[in-house]
Protein backbone atom coordinates (compact mmCIF):
# COMPACT_ATOMS: atom_id res chain seq x y z
CA UNK A 1 0.00 0.00 0.00
CA UNK A 2 1.36 3.40 -0.96
CA UNK A 3 1.75 5.88 1.88
CA UNK A 4 1.55 9.66 1.79
CA UNK A 5 5.08 11.03 2.06
CA UNK A 6 5.40 13.53 4.92
CA UNK A 7 8.03 16.18 4.14
CA UNK A 8 9.17 18.37 7.06
CA UNK A 9 9.65 22.02 6.16
CA UNK A 10 12.62 24.05 7.36
CA UNK A 11 11.88 27.72 6.81
CA UNK A 12 14.90 30.02 7.08
CA UNK A 13 15.22 33.75 7.71
CA UNK A 14 18.59 35.38 8.51
CA UNK A 15 20.14 31.96 9.07
CA UNK A 16 17.55 30.93 11.67
CA UNK A 17 14.63 28.53 11.64
CA UNK A 18 11.29 30.34 11.52
CA UNK A 19 7.69 29.26 11.36
CA UNK A 20 5.28 30.65 8.82
CA UNK A 21 1.71 31.87 9.21
CA UNK A 22 -0.12 32.76 5.97
CA UNK A 23 3.20 33.20 4.18
CA UNK A 24 4.62 35.55 6.83
CA UNK A 25 7.68 34.21 8.69
CA UNK A 26 7.89 34.53 12.46
CA UNK A 27 10.93 33.83 14.59
CA UNK A 28 10.83 30.26 15.84
CA UNK A 29 10.98 29.77 19.61
CA UNK A 30 11.05 26.01 19.95
CA UNK A 31 13.11 24.36 22.68
CA UNK A 32 15.02 22.74 19.85
CA UNK A 33 16.61 26.03 18.88
CA UNK A 34 16.92 27.99 15.69
CA UNK A 35 19.65 26.07 13.86
CA UNK A 36 18.38 24.72 10.51
CA UNK A 37 21.17 22.12 10.41
CA UNK A 38 20.13 20.71 13.76
CA UNK A 39 16.52 20.63 12.59
CA UNK A 40 17.51 18.80 9.42
CA UNK A 41 19.38 16.20 11.44
CA UNK A 42 16.49 15.84 13.86
CA UNK A 43 13.94 15.25 11.09
CA UNK A 44 16.28 12.75 9.51
CA UNK A 45 16.64 11.00 12.89
CA UNK A 46 12.84 10.77 12.91
CA UNK A 47 13.01 8.95 9.58
CA UNK A 48 12.10 11.78 7.21
CA UNK A 49 12.64 10.70 3.62
CA UNK A 50 12.90 14.24 2.22
CA UNK A 51 13.24 17.83 3.47
CA UNK A 52 11.70 21.04 2.16
CA UNK A 53 13.61 24.31 2.64
CA UNK A 54 12.12 27.76 2.17
CA UNK A 55 14.69 30.57 2.02
CA UNK A 56 12.84 33.78 2.87
CA UNK A 57 15.90 35.98 2.44
CA UNK A 58 16.24 34.77 -1.15
CA UNK A 59 12.53 35.04 -1.92
CA UNK A 60 11.99 38.45 -0.35
CA UNK A 61 15.34 40.20 -0.94
CA UNK A 62 17.16 38.06 -3.53
CA UNK A 63 19.83 37.56 -0.87
CA UNK A 64 22.29 34.66 -0.96
CA UNK A 65 23.15 34.89 2.72
CA UNK A 66 21.74 31.45 3.48
CA UNK A 67 23.34 29.59 0.58
CA UNK A 68 26.28 28.27 2.61
CA UNK A 69 23.84 27.11 5.26
CA UNK A 70 21.68 25.34 2.66
CA UNK A 71 24.78 23.56 1.38
CA UNK A 72 25.59 22.44 4.93
CA UNK A 73 22.07 21.10 5.35
CA UNK A 74 22.43 19.09 2.14
CA UNK A 75 25.77 17.73 3.36
CA UNK A 76 24.40 16.84 6.80
CA UNK A 77 21.67 14.44 5.64
CA UNK A 78 21.55 11.60 3.13
CA UNK A 79 18.03 12.33 1.90
CA UNK A 80 16.89 14.63 -0.92
CA UNK A 81 16.49 18.32 -0.12
CA UNK A 82 13.96 20.47 -1.96
CA UNK A 83 14.56 24.23 -2.08
CA UNK A 84 12.24 27.15 -2.67
CA UNK A 85 13.36 30.74 -2.52
CA UNK A 86 12.89 33.29 -5.24
CA UNK A 87 14.46 31.51 -8.19
CA UNK A 88 14.28 34.21 -10.87
CA UNK A 89 16.48 32.86 -13.64
CA UNK A 90 18.17 29.80 -15.09
CA UNK A 91 21.43 30.83 -13.41
CA UNK A 92 19.68 31.03 -10.04
CA UNK A 93 18.50 27.46 -10.43
CA UNK A 94 21.94 26.32 -11.57
CA UNK A 95 23.56 27.87 -8.51
CA UNK A 96 21.05 26.28 -6.16
CA UNK A 97 21.61 22.85 -7.67
CA UNK A 98 25.36 23.33 -7.17
CA UNK A 99 24.72 23.49 -3.40
CA UNK A 100 23.61 19.88 -3.41
CA UNK A 101 19.87 20.51 -3.63
CA UNK A 102 17.96 17.72 -5.34
CA UNK A 103 14.82 19.61 -6.39
CA UNK A 104 13.97 23.29 -6.80
CA UNK A 105 10.58 24.92 -6.41
CA UNK A 106 9.68 27.50 -9.06
CA UNK A 107 6.65 29.75 -9.12
CA UNK A 108 6.82 33.37 -10.26
CA UNK A 109 9.40 32.65 -12.96
CA UNK A 110 6.65 31.25 -15.17
CA UNK A 111 5.16 34.74 -15.38
CA UNK A 112 8.42 36.70 -15.45
CA UNK A 113 10.63 34.64 -17.74
CA UNK A 114 8.96 31.59 -19.30
CA UNK A 115 12.01 31.00 -21.51
CA UNK A 116 14.23 30.41 -18.49
CA UNK A 117 11.45 28.38 -16.88
CA UNK A 118 11.47 26.01 -19.83
CA UNK A 119 15.28 25.96 -19.96
CA UNK A 120 15.52 24.85 -16.33
CA UNK A 121 13.21 21.91 -16.97
CA UNK A 122 14.92 21.00 -20.23
CA UNK A 123 18.39 21.15 -18.64
CA UNK A 124 17.86 19.49 -15.27
CA UNK A 125 14.80 17.36 -15.98
CA UNK A 126 11.22 17.64 -14.82
CA UNK A 127 11.80 15.24 -11.91
CA UNK A 128 13.99 17.88 -10.27
CA UNK A 129 11.42 20.67 -10.55
CA UNK A 130 8.34 21.37 -8.46
CA UNK A 131 5.95 23.97 -9.83
CA UNK A 132 4.59 26.11 -7.00
CA UNK A 133 0.92 27.06 -7.12
CA UNK A 134 0.21 29.53 -4.31
CA UNK A 135 -3.46 30.38 -3.91
CA UNK A 136 -5.54 33.01 -2.11
CA UNK A 137 -9.33 32.88 -2.49
CA UNK A 138 -9.08 30.55 -5.50
CA UNK A 139 -6.64 32.87 -7.29
CA UNK A 140 -2.98 32.22 -8.05
CA UNK A 141 -0.60 34.66 -6.35
CA UNK A 142 3.08 35.27 -7.10
CA UNK A 143 6.20 37.12 -5.93
CA UNK A 144 6.20 35.98 -2.31
CA UNK A 145 2.39 36.06 -2.34
CA UNK A 146 2.28 39.80 -3.00
CA UNK A 147 0.80 39.86 -6.52
CA UNK A 148 -2.54 38.50 -7.65
CA UNK A 149 -2.73 37.07 -11.17
CA UNK A 150 -6.45 36.79 -11.76
CA UNK A 151 -5.90 33.16 -12.79
CA UNK A 152 -7.68 30.20 -11.21
CA UNK A 153 -5.35 27.49 -9.85
CA UNK A 154 -6.62 24.69 -12.10
CA UNK A 155 -6.27 26.89 -15.18
CA UNK A 156 -2.72 27.79 -14.17
CA UNK A 157 -1.85 24.15 -13.57
CA UNK A 158 -3.06 23.21 -17.03
CA UNK A 159 -1.02 26.03 -18.56
CA UNK A 160 2.10 24.61 -16.88
CA UNK A 161 1.63 21.20 -18.49
CA UNK A 162 3.09 22.43 -21.77
CA UNK A 163 6.46 22.86 -20.02
CA UNK A 164 6.53 19.21 -19.03
CA UNK A 165 5.88 19.81 -15.33
CA UNK A 166 5.48 16.54 -13.42
CA UNK A 167 4.85 17.85 -9.90
CA UNK A 168 2.93 20.72 -8.32
CA UNK A 169 3.20 22.06 -4.79
CA UNK A 170 -0.22 23.47 -3.99
CA UNK A 171 -0.51 25.92 -1.08
CA UNK A 172 -3.66 27.65 0.12
CA UNK A 173 -1.92 30.63 1.70
CA UNK A 174 -4.74 31.54 4.07
CA UNK A 175 -4.56 28.04 5.60
CA UNK A 176 -0.76 27.98 5.80
CA UNK A 177 0.50 27.74 9.38
CA UNK A 178 -2.97 28.33 10.83
CA UNK A 179 -3.33 24.80 12.26
CA UNK A 180 -6.93 24.77 11.09
CA UNK A 181 -8.50 22.81 8.25
CA UNK A 182 -6.36 22.18 5.15
CA UNK A 183 -7.78 22.77 1.68
CA UNK A 184 -7.26 19.19 0.59
CA UNK A 185 -9.98 19.45 -2.06
CA UNK A 186 -7.93 22.04 -3.97
CA UNK A 187 -4.93 19.72 -4.17
CA UNK A 188 -7.12 16.78 -5.18
CA UNK A 189 -8.87 18.79 -7.89
CA UNK A 190 -5.58 19.93 -9.46
CA UNK A 191 -4.21 16.38 -9.41
CA UNK A 192 -7.34 14.96 -11.06
CA UNK A 193 -7.67 17.73 -13.65
CA UNK A 194 -4.02 17.50 -14.78
CA UNK A 195 -2.93 13.93 -14.09
CA UNK A 196 0.20 15.35 -12.44
CA UNK A 197 1.53 14.44 -8.99
CA UNK A 198 0.72 16.96 -6.27
CA UNK A 199 2.40 17.78 -2.98
CA UNK A 200 -0.12 19.35 -0.61
CA UNK A 201 1.01 22.27 1.54
CA UNK A 202 -0.75 24.32 4.19
CA UNK A 203 -3.10 23.76 7.11
CA UNK A 204 -2.04 20.29 8.24
CA UNK A 205 -2.42 20.15 12.02
CA UNK A 206 -3.36 16.63 13.05
CA UNK A 207 -3.01 12.94 12.35
CA UNK A 208 -6.59 12.98 11.08
CA UNK A 209 -5.54 15.36 8.30
CA UNK A 210 -2.83 12.92 7.25
CA UNK A 211 -5.44 10.16 7.13
CA UNK A 212 -7.60 12.35 4.88
CA UNK A 213 -4.68 12.73 2.49
CA UNK A 214 -4.01 9.00 2.60
CA UNK A 215 -7.57 8.37 1.41
CA UNK A 216 -7.01 10.41 -1.78
CA UNK A 217 -3.52 9.20 -2.64
CA UNK A 218 -4.87 7.48 -5.77
CA UNK A 219 -5.88 10.91 -7.10
CA UNK A 220 -2.20 11.83 -7.38
CA UNK A 221 -1.79 13.77 -4.12
CA UNK A 222 1.08 11.62 -2.89
CA UNK A 223 2.93 13.86 -0.41
CA UNK A 224 2.50 16.68 2.07
CA UNK A 225 4.74 19.43 3.42
CA UNK A 226 4.31 19.97 7.16
CA UNK A 227 5.90 22.78 9.12
CA UNK A 228 4.41 24.42 12.20
CA UNK A 229 2.43 21.35 13.30
CA UNK A 230 5.62 19.31 13.54
CA UNK A 231 7.45 22.01 15.47
CA UNK A 232 4.56 22.27 17.91
CA UNK A 233 4.20 18.51 18.48
CA UNK A 234 0.70 18.15 17.05
CA UNK A 235 1.07 14.48 16.11
CA UNK A 236 0.77 11.32 18.16
CA UNK A 237 4.05 10.07 19.64
CA UNK A 238 5.99 13.21 18.68
CA UNK A 239 6.47 14.22 22.31
CA UNK A 240 7.88 10.78 23.07
CA UNK A 241 10.34 11.15 20.21
CA UNK A 242 11.29 14.60 21.46
CA UNK A 243 12.06 13.37 25.00
CA UNK A 244 14.16 10.54 23.63
CA UNK A 245 16.16 12.82 21.37
CA UNK A 246 16.67 15.98 23.44
CA UNK A 247 20.35 15.18 23.98
CA UNK A 248 21.20 14.33 20.37
CA UNK A 249 22.81 17.67 19.65
CA UNK A 250 23.98 18.69 23.16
Amino acid sequence: MNRTLVIPSIDILHGKTVRVVQGIPEMHTSDYGDDPIEMAMLWRAENAKMLHIVDFDASQRQSKENFELVEEVCDSVIIPVEYGGGIRSFNDAKEIFSLGVYRVVIGSLYFDNPTDYAKIIDTFGSARISAAIDVIDDEVVTHARRDRTGIAPVEHAKNLLKFGVERFIVTDILRNGMLGDPNIELSRKIALETGVKVTHSGGISSYEHLLELQKIIDSGVDSVIVGRALYENKFSCQKIWRIAETDIFS
